[in-house]
């Protein structure tokens, strides 16, 4: 069984930075492209950010690119998004997933693992 577990969610004000943490129970964690998305009350659960098995090719969205970095250590079974320069639109539930291969997807439907989800909430 895999589980996915967050850490890292919290409140800050706009402008501010949050270290999202994503840990997978697997020891072949490195056989998993993972990404983040999110989702804000009353919206669709959106593409964040994503990062191939091996950690050699990513993906950010455009409403975040520049601001958000993913990355992953394998040797941790960690993936990480460090959100810098924070908005108050940023505001929602920040999932990770897991799907088991080496490339990424966009589509939320094409993941096979959720995590529970962190709520990140920026103050203007």
């Amino acid at each position: 069984q895999v589980q996915l577990v967050e850490s890292g969610g919290g409140l800050v004000q706009a402008g501010g930075s949050l270290r999202l943490s994503c840990a997978l129970s697997k020891r072949s964690f490195s056989n998993y492209a993972m990404g983040w998305f999110r989702q804000a009350p009353g919206k669709e659960r959106e593409f964040v950010a994503a990062i191939s098995s091996s950690g050699d090719r990513t993906d950010v969205a455009n409403s975040v690119k520049g601001r958000f970095t993913i990355s992953r250590d394998n040797a941790k079974n960690t993936m990480y998004l460090q959100m810098n320069s924070l908005k108050p639109e940023d505001t929602a539930v920040y999932y990770c997933a897991a799907t088991n291969n080496y490339y990424y997807t966009t589509t939320p439907a094409l993941y096979d693992y959720w995590g529970q989800g962190t709520q990140v909430t920026v103050s203007s």
